[in-house]
């Protein structure tokens, strides 16, 4: 007796220093029981899900009828086969298909977020949204260096760089484009193919956390988030060398014709690249902070829902720039600019006129000049007292718009 009260004395001592180093621990690591027994703890409010909502929608139809509009121009309207161009008209198709991801993701917070169409359809949409966003912003990249290079080359260079394919030549645009299409697809079927840590459980576009077999996913994410800064970096140096190169020129030549124009296709520049940045910079700056957060085994509940929500705020700001592209290709392409014009019906009235030529560039209109009045000579045989005729002078403006 003696020696069983004192076994069960040192289980119940036992006992009670374990509940006590649990208790301490679960206050350390605050609701991490609570992620063991609730892996969907990140759920968001409802009210969170409604202003998704709203802005997916928003960002759906406003991105939809611009980048549709930006498409037909420069597939039916645009007559040039440059570079640009051809980055553009892919540019608009991956905005397209990132939008067509929109749809699911409304449903998906309409239904409360419960995804009914099953876990390889959410992986498809989930990967096909992100892959046409890292499209978009390889394409940009390649724009701005375009301009770039086509600036600082000389003569033939100046037109782009082509490459020479099938016996013919092309320009480099197709090249570039046709790799990164097909590079993307083969990144994207192990995405889709690949196990998720845990089974399929109604959730999609959810905080998940990369254990085990997953965390090759973590890792492919982190070379995107590189990927990006040095698509980034090359766009401020490009834009930056042009920029900086038009602004000489117009200050050191402002005689030349197309100097005030060479100005505003410097604030141009920046203003393309204000947009990359205020779309996908704070989305990438705060991408290794959710990457870190979903290797982290010991990861409480409260901080999970705030990591998601912060990302999904981030995430908002990168489908917005499906909405704001086609701006970007208002300013780059004068094509794009003229059928704006007149579908909006402003190319009516002189007033509108002039607005349409101040937002064209040296390389889409002519140079025309302004009126400047000269002397000519008009006969007028006005007959003197003497009985001849005398020739009066009259001062006549040139017409205005005449072409060098």
């Amino acid at each position: 007796m003696d020696h069983n009260s004192t076994r069960l004395g040192f289980n119940a001592t036992t006992s009670g220093a374990f509940q006590s180093t649990f208790s301490s621990t679960t206050s350390f690591f605050p609701n991490a029981s609570t992620q063991a027994t609730n892996p969907t703890c990140s759920g968001q409010s409802e009210t969170f899900n409604w202003i998704l909502i709203v802005f997916y929608s928003l960002f759906f139809i406003f991105g939809l009828v611009g980048n549709l509009f930006a498409l037909w121009v420069f597939v039916f309207l645009q007559a040039s086969r440059n570079s640009v161009r051809i980055f553009l008209i892919n540019c608009a198709v991956a905005d397209l298909v990132l939008l067509a991801c929109l749809p699911f993701r409304i449903f998906y917070h309409v239904n409360k977020n419960q995804w009914v169409l099953g876990s390889v359809a959410c992986k498809t949409i989930g990967n096909l949204f992100y892959m046409n966003m890292y499209i978009s912003i390889t394409l940009l990249g390649c724009i701005s260096l375009d301009r770039f290079l086509r600036l600082k080359g000389k003569s033939r260079a100046r037109r782009g760089l082509r490459v020479r394919l099938f016996g013919r030549s092309w320009p480099w645009g197709y090249a570039v484009c046709s790799g990164l299409w097909a590079l993307s697809i083969l990144g994207l079927i192990p995405m889709i193919a690949t196990a998720e840590d845990k089974e399929f459980d109604g959730k999609c576009f959810q905080y998940k956390q990369r254990k085990d077999g997953a965390k090759g996913k973590a890792y492919f994410n982190a070379v995107l988030v590189v990927m990006f800064w040095l698509v980034f970096i090359t766009m401020v140096v490009s834009y930056a060398r042009v920029a900086a190169q038009l602004l000489k020129v117009s200050r050191d030549k402002p005689d030349l014709p197309n100097s005030q124009r060479y100005q505003r296709t410097a604030k141009k520049s920046f203003f393309v690249l204000f947009l990359f940045t205020i779309c996908f910079a704070p989305y990438h700056a705060f991408r290794p902070v959710y990457i870190i957060s979903q290797l982290n085994e010991t990861i409480s509940c409260d901080s999970m829902t705030l990591i998601d929500r912060a990302n999904e705020v981030m995430l908002l700001f990168s489908a917005f720039n499906s909405c704001l592209d086609p701006v970007m290709y208002f300013l780059l392409s004068g094509s794009v600019r003229k059928t704006a014009f007149r579908a909006l019906g402003l190319s009516l009235g002189v007033r509108l006129r002039s607005l349409n030529d101040a937002t064209s560039n040296s390389s889409t209109m002519d140079y025309r000049r302004q009126s400047v009045p000269f002397v000519r000579k008009v006969n007028d045989s006005t007959p003197n007292s003497s009985g001849g005729n005398t020739q009066r002078t009259s001062l006549v403006a040139a017409p205005s718009g005449g072409h060098i």
